[in-house]
């Protein structure tokens, strides 16, 4: 399993569940996908960080990024 594509995901997904909390917000709705979003975000980052052999640094994310985007791009 590639648990650097698992956390990138969930951090991609966390922080566009960003403006759809606070457009949810501002129209006076519930946020209910953003918040299903924001929980699937979470449960894949906490999944990656608790599987990786090593754990991850906070250092490591930007080279997590790009060896996510450059598999992808080739």
């Amino acid at each position: 399993m590639d648990y650097d594509l698992i956390l990138v995901l969930g951090i991609v997904i966390g922080v566009l569940t960003i403006p759809a909390m606070l457009s949810a917000f501002l129209d006076g709705g519930a946020p209910r996908v953003a918040a299903v979003a924001a929980v699937i975000s979470g449960g894949m980052i906490v999944y990656a960080l608790y599987n990786v052999p090593g754990g991850y640094v906070i250092s490591d994310l930007p080279e997590v990024f790009t060896k996510v985007v450059a598999r992808f791009v080739r």
